[in-house]
């Protein structure tokens, strides 16, 4: 079962890296931890990026850091709303990531995933809804993706829970096998994880999903990733 880092995205505080360097040094941590793939957002000047140069400068940093790991970016909407401008920042990618989340939500998320698949980059399908579970079925995307990322967004962890199980049920019912990371936000996706792990699924990590441990105490993604590392080891 995979263990993906999510390493910073919008979250703020004094221990989410952003910079190549702080990124390469969390990524190596992660890595040690047991993570499998470090997901990441580039910044430039206090903002999440696509802009070629920042993404390829963190890009840089964390390969040197961590040689042979995957490493995925966002292409979330929340860093470039309008589509036309996203699908044009990142077809000007220089250096590219060996994958992306793609949230299937989103206005032009299918022109953008196929400009991607073009060129040789994998899809991580994004599922933060059953609406974005349902769109994605209906897209017929799944056979060029890599995976599909199952993550409510739901505060309470019952809702949570209850939430990725339906989005799981749509995928199969659909008859879309494709491997599975499920994870969630704040404290909630710890109990996302464990039922994902109960199933055989992989799970995801970090400070973008949740900046505290299932006991509720903060820490840094290399202690977030040791928890996800010991449920994964805990369910063998």
């Amino acid at each position: 079962m995979l263990l993906e880092a999510c390493l910073n995205g919008a979250r703020t505080g004094e221990l989410v890296p952003r910079t190549p360097e702080e990124l390469a040094r969390d990524s190596a941590a992660a890595v040690e931890a047991g993570a499998g793939v470090l997901h990441l957002h580039p910044y430039s000047d206090g903002r999440e990026t696509l802009a070629s140069e920042p993404c390829a400068s963190a890009l840089r940093a964390v390969r040197a850091a961590c040689p042979g790991v995957p490493i995925s970016l966002s292409t979330s909407a929340d860093i470039e709303p309008d589509p036309e401008r996203r699908l044009a920042l990142v077809a000007g990618w220089t250096e590219l990531p060996e994958l992306v989340t793609a949230n299937q939500g989103e206005e032009g998320i299918a022109e953008l995933c196929l400009e991607l698949v073009s060129l040789g980059v994998g899809i991580e399908a994004g599922l933060l809804s059953l609406s974005d579970a349902h769109a994605f079925v209906e897209s017929g995307l799944a056979e060029r993706c890599v995976r599909v990322l199952v993550e409510p967004l739901d505060a309470d962890p019952f809702d949570a829970v209850a939430h990725a199980a339906a989005m799981e049920d749509a995928l199969a019912e659909a008859g879309i096998d494709l491997e599975q990371v499920h994870h969630g936000d704040g404290v909630a996706s710890w109990s996302v994880m464990e039922r994902a792990v109960a199933r055989g699924h992989g799970i995801r990590a970090g400070l973008e999903d949740s900046p505290v441990l299932p006991d509720g105490t903060a820490a840094g993604n290399a202690e977030l990733v040791r928890a996800g590392a010991a449920m994964l080891r805990a369910s063998r």
